[in-house]
């Protein structure tokens, strides 16, 4: 058995964190709280995103074990024996390699997200690619490491624009830095030819190229930017598992990383020599034209039909690869559809029987089972009538790889998809079977250790699909978008600017609850369901909204206000808005400005000591009332619109209209007016603060002060109110003119009483 240099650390600290995994899941299933075993596997991800079930809970656990084997295989460090003395460029390389398995392993401490996290991990990117360049020298051509080199500096650099894009709030620019289109192609454009030099170069071990080679095809099938909508539910989500088992995943490339590390720090291994090719013994051209012939048989009967295609838009493994995959791998599944559908895998199998070797009959055969499987799997999850096409831009989107009006409706309007893939699969299973039965080579012994490791591989295998890391990101909660209390500023009132642009949109949702998502979405979830909805607001089309009300049960029409900070079109149509009701509320307050301006100004008959006739037109909402703060004690007594008692005085006006008011003080009694007045009532008030104010607490309207240059004591204060019509009887004004002048008597004399109601 290998023995490491760090092998019993590394074991005993993956042991206690697989123990802690499985009693966590075990305390999970117990109790139905998953909170810390979450935590401990994926960081996180609470009930109120994921609801709690079995099955989830033991993907979890299956989650933390591989967690384990991956720490053990990180932290054992390079085998025991003689290190190896090695040029500078390759005590870099592995170094670099190993800085960048400490920033991945950072992620899992308990800090505080930051978007400069990720600066160091492009960074050490950078050297990486640059190191593997030189080292590589001499094992692969020139210009396929140029092609990697290149590709490598444009995957880290693009990676680094993204990181600042995203912490300086630029998401619009994400899509031009890092189109999804793209997927992580540029990537695997340096990772293949590495993987490929390894291969050739005697420093690392066949298992590190493997894990590399598994880390590659799960960076081909990843999704990258492309993020999963849930619209939550009662139920468990199966895409929201998806996305948890996704991080899970990611630390197959962490582990080849840290063990291409490892090889580097020891000799290089004398090269020993190719084992001999095993062939199977030729077969009789009639059996083997059997395996050959029987894919063919399908193609032709579709191709008859005008259908090229084997599966086609439909069933539950287009939509993982539509859904989910990242774009790359979707060309590359519609592709496969294309060359299985016009029968290409009896060229493969011709090249297999002719070849006869062991590792092609293999591969031969996995690959019939694989796509016999999909087709039954397509067969059982085929709908008659499939979501995506009540939405136009999915229906285009599922459509767009393929050939223009392949499957378009037929008269009745029905969908022919051509054959069913059930006829594929019995085609490639039985093709399979003819290749197993008349090439079939003796079983190799094998060691306990590689039954070991198949049987963990295929348990994962069971456990979790095959799809790259993709990490949950951002969430901003409710309380991040709250102001905080003047308690949690020292006593001081917070006053925030408010929020803008793709935060003002996710706050609103947080806030509001306008949209049917769970409050640990991350914002990158609602940012792309949002620049979704963006899309259908912008287009307007009747049906295309008609679908979402009935489909979603969101009116889109009315999120305008939601979508303002990130689509340009509701921005605008709430601008439009406000200017007009700007306008509108402007030009209604320059018609009330100009009927107080018209309504005759009152000419005293004897001078007061001070007149204020107030140049804007006033609007309370509750009356206007003068209160002492110690009133004392008596009944009021009311007068048409006019109450009075001890220590306060009323005057009713109508709230849906202005009032025009005007204020005298006297220093004494003036003469009665009742001329053009519809009231004129009479009061007394004790003044006993100094001033004498009308306000109406509910608008915020106060009138000033009517005290004798702030004098306390007894007043008399009589009110005169009137309507001003105007342009017609509902379109006038209120006047109304005070005149308080030193006084006794609380005595409420009516000098006119409103007119009756006719």
């Amino acid at each position: 058995m290998r023995h490491y240099r760090f092998g019993r650390i590394a074991t005993l600290f993956a042991a206690i964190y697989v123990a802690v995994v499985i009693v966590s899941g075990v305390r999970a299933l117990a109790t139905g709280n998953p909170a810390l075993l979450r935590e401990i596997v994926t960081g996180g991800w609470g009930t109120d995103f994921v609801p709690y079930a079995w099955w989830v809970e033991l993907l979890m656990v299956a989650g933390g074990v591989l967690q384990g084997w991956a720490y053990w295989q990180i932290l054992r460090g390079r085998p025991t024996g003689a290190a190896a003395v090695n040029d500078r460029p390759v005590r870099l390389l592995r170094a670099a390699l190993y800085l960048s398995v400490a920033c991945t392993l950072l992620y899992r401490l308990p800090f505080p997200y930051q978007w400069w996290f990720g600066l160091p991990s492009d960074l050490l990117q950078i050297a990486v690619v640059g190191l593997f360049f030189v080292v590589l020298a001499g094992v692969l051509p020139r210009w396929l490491r140029l092609l990697g080199l290149v590709a490598g500096l444009a995957n880290a650099v693009t990676g680094m624009a993204s990181t600042f894009a995203y912490g300086l709030g630029e998401h619009s620019v994400l899509q031009f830095v890092s189109p999804y289109q793209l997927g992580n192609a540029v990537y695997l454009l340096w990772l293949v030819p590495v993987l490929a030099g390894q291969d050739r170069h005697g420093r690392w071990t066949r298992g590190t190229v493997r894990l590399g080679a598994a880390s590659a095809l799960l960076s081909l099938l990843s999704s990258g930017s492309h993020s999963i909508i849930s619209f939550g539910g009662g139920g468990v989500d199966y895409d929201l598992v998806l996305v948890m088992v996704l991080g899970i995943l990611g630390v197959f490339g962490t582990v080849w990383q840290a063990r291409s590390a490892h090889d580097l720090g020891v000799l290089t291994p004398v090269p020993s020599a190719a084992p001999a090719v095993q062939i199977a013994p030729a077969r009789a051209w009639p059996l083997a034209t059997v395996a050959v012939v029987l894919p063919l048989i399908p193609a032709a009967v579709n191709l008859a039909d005008g259908m090229p295609a084997w599966i086609g838009p439909r069933g539950a493994v287009d939509d993982l690869f539509h859904g989910h995959m990242s774009y790359p791998a979707t060309v590359l599944w519609v592709a496969l559809d294309m060359l299985i559908g016009v029968g290409a895998p009896a060229v493969l199998i011709l090249i297999a029987v002719m070849r006869r070797t062991r590792r092609l009959l293999r591969v031969t055969m996995l690959a019939l089972t694989l796509a016999a499987a999909a087709g039954i799997v397509t067969a059982l999850t085929t709908k008659s009538e499939a979501d995506w096409r009540l939405i136009p831009e999915m229906t285009e989107q599922r459509l767009a790889l393929y050939p223009d009006g392949l499957f378009d409706r037929n008269d009745k309007g029905e969908i022919l998809f051509g054959l069913s893939p059930l006829w594929y699969s019995a085609a490639l299973a039985a093709s399979a079977l003819v290749l197993l039965l008349f090439y079939r080579f003796p079983p190799a012994a094998r060691s306990r250790h590689r039954v070991l490791v198949a049987a963990l591989a295929t348990s994962m295998a069971l456990c979790f699909l095959p799809a790259a890391d993709q990490p949950r990101g951002r969430v901003t909660t409710v309380e991040d978008c709250s102001p905080p209390e003047p308690w949690e500023m020292g006593g001081e009132p917070a006053e925030p600017s408010p929020p803008t642009g793709p935060r003002a949109f996710i706050c609103a949702v947080r806030q509001q609850h306008t949209l049917p998502f769970a409050a640990t979405a991350p914002d990158q979830v609602l940012l792309d369901h949002g620049h979704r909805l963006c899309a259908a607001y912008t287009r307007n089309d009747p049906r295309e909204l008609a679908r979402l009300r009935e489909v979603e049960g969101l009116d889109v029409r009315s999120l305008s206000g939601v979508l303002a900070g990130i689509c340009p079109a509701a921005k605008a149509e709430i601008a439009a808005a406000a200017a007009a009701e700007n306008r509108e509320f402007n030009e209604f307050m320059a018609e009330e400005q100009r009927k107080c301006d018209a309504t005759p100004r009152h000419r005293p008959l004897i001078e007061p000591a001070k007149a204020i006739r107030l140049k804007e037109p006033q609007w309370p909402e509750a009356g206007l009332e003068l209160y002492d703060e110690f009133p004392g004690e008596g009944k009021s007594t009311t007068s048409g619109p006019i109450t009075a008692g001890p220590g306060h005085v009323v005057v009713s006006t109508d709230s849906d209209f202005h009032v025009c008011v005007t204020l005298e003080t006297y220093t004494r009694r003036p003469p009665v007016e009742t001329k053009g007045w519809d009231n004129v009532v009479e009061v007394g008030y004790a003044n006993q603060s100094g001033e004498m104010s009308f306000m109406d607490g509910l608008s915020g309207t106060e009138l000033p002060d009517l005290s004798l240059n702030g004098r306390k004591g007894h007043y008399r204060i009589r009110l005169h109110l009137a309507w001003f019509p105007w342009k017609g009887e509902g379109d006038g004004t209120q006047r109304l003119l005070i005149m308080a002048y030193p006084g006794p008597g609380d005595k409420v004399v009516t000098y006119r009483r409103p007119p009756k109601r006719r």
